[in-house]
């Protein structure tokens, strides 16, 4: 049996991300078959057993997650020249009055703030920003098959076969995309339910079967809806809400 990087497996594991795994490495909080490890780039068995001291697991406690609504003209990550990214719409001010999570804001939760995911600058919607290496893994990690639901307003005519490829059998960087869910939300409106997150995806696949999208709203991310979230706001993802 092969042996793997210590902080890849816990990685896989969803202990944490890899680069948190190799700051807690670093800090003693890393324990193999109970034997604390403190070098970077130790490798184990996968049988092995991996357990974080206490003050990892304090320290993942205190990271948050946040739910935004972006807005349309706000992009998902780094600036762009004219644009604003989206976490700089997580202030006190635009928190959402109705957020039940007993969390105080702190200016402490805009440090180190990454999108978990994208969403297009003309798109609006769910977008989840998290501190919390282990939810940014389970959305944006290699199987990426956490169910993504947009609302999809498109112009032009589609025909049956046409649905059919939107629902399996059209490809993209000559990549066969994986099966999706697309039916007719109402007579110019599509629901489309996702298992992956390729750039522009729905708008490409929509163009391949002669659609043009003029509206694109994501309204739910797993098991969490964005609701009446309202446009703009933000609140944090509670602990009885999981993706």
């Amino acid at each position: 049996m092969e042996k793997l990087r210590l902080s890849k497996l816990m990685s896989e594991l969803g202990l944490c991300s890899r680069r948190e795994a190799d700051q807690y490495i670093e800090r003693g909080w890393v324990y193999v078959d109970g034997e604390r490890v403190t070098e970077l780039g130790t490798k184990v068995y996968a049988t092995q057993q991996v357990t974080l001291d206490t003050q990892a697991a304090a320290n993942q406690r205190r990271r948050v997650t946040i739910l935004l609504h972006k807005p349309i003209g706000y992009v998902s990550a780094q600036p762009e020249k004219g644009y604003q990214p989206a976490v700089s719409l997580i202030q006190a001010q635009t928190r959402d009055p109705n957020d039940k999570a007993p969390i105080r804001f702190s200016r402490s939760h805009q440090l180190g703030l990454a999108p978990a995911g994208r969403l297009d600058i003309d798109s609006t919607g769910l977008l989840v920003l998290t501190q919390d290496g282990r939810v940014a893994r389970r959305l944006v990690g290699e199987d990426d098959i956490v169910e993504k639901e947009y609302l999809v307003r498109v112009e032009g005519r589609l025909s049956d076969e046409g649905l059919r490829l939107l629902n399996h059998g059209l490809s993209l960087d000559g990549k066969a995309l994986r099966l999706a869910q697309v039916s007719w939300q109402n007579r110019d409106q599509l629901r489309f339910i996702l298992r992956e997150g390729k750039k522009r995806q729905i708008r490409r696949m929509c163009e391949l079967v002669g659609l043009r999208v003029t509206g694109l709203k994501r309204t739910r991310i797993g098991k969490v809806k964005l609701s009446s979230l309202p446009v703009g706001m933000w609140r944090y993802l509670r602990e009885d809400e999981s993706f």
